[in-house]
């Protein structure tokens, strides 16, 4: 079945065409969901809550772009709703920060070792940090989904990008297993 098929299938409630739907691409949006939640089972339930919200607004989707992405956008925007709610973003003024360089050897870093290293940052980095670095999105439209200054988004980021350069430097420190 065309996937033009089963939206318009969802659309009219169908509840072997959500299945689908959700067979189909729970996996990569629960990658996503992931990246903006502290741990497995807040994950699980993020992806959950935002199934529930895609098949309650799928109505709403008019063809106008990816169809990936507009769910993508959806499962965001529960995980943020949560943190919204929780306040766990950092207020500060706009020049009391600095972004730090970080350089990395490709050759010694896993991307599986550095998306661990993202997903311990504290949660209001880490939400910065994937919106803006991993997602593309500007500082002006993180301050609008997190409800927070333009200043804030910034230095949030520029403290996970300091926490992620420390982490770095000292994973490239250790000596290596069985090393004398």
């Amino acid at each position: 079945m065309r996937l033009s098929q089963l939206i318009q299938r969802c659309k009219k409630q169908d509840i072997k065409a959500q299945e689908q739907l959700y067979r189909l691409y729970s996996q990569k949006l629960f990658a996503v969901a992931l990246k903006y939640s502290a741990n497995l089972q807040q994950a699980e339930d993020n992806l959950q809550d935002a199934f529930m919200m895609i098949f309650e607004k799928i109505s709403q989707y008019r063809d106008n772009g990816s169809f990936e992405g507009w769910m993508k956008r959806i499962v965001i925007n529960t995980a943020l709703q949560k943190y919204r709610k929780q306040a766990v973003f950092e207020l500060i003024r706009e020049d009391q920060f600095q972004e730090p360089e970080i350089e990395i050897d490709e050759d010694a870093v896993s991307v599986d070792f550095l998306l661990s290293l993202i997903q311990e940052l504290p949660d209001r980095y880490r939400q910065v940090f994937n919106l803006y670095v991993l997602d593309g999105f500007s500082h002006r439209e993180i301050a609008e989904m997190l409800k927070i200054s333009q200043g804030t988004s910034k230095s949030n980021l520029a403290r996970a990008r300091i926490i992620l350069k420390n982490k770095l430097e000292a994973s490239q420190q250790k000596p290596a297993a069985g090393a004398v």
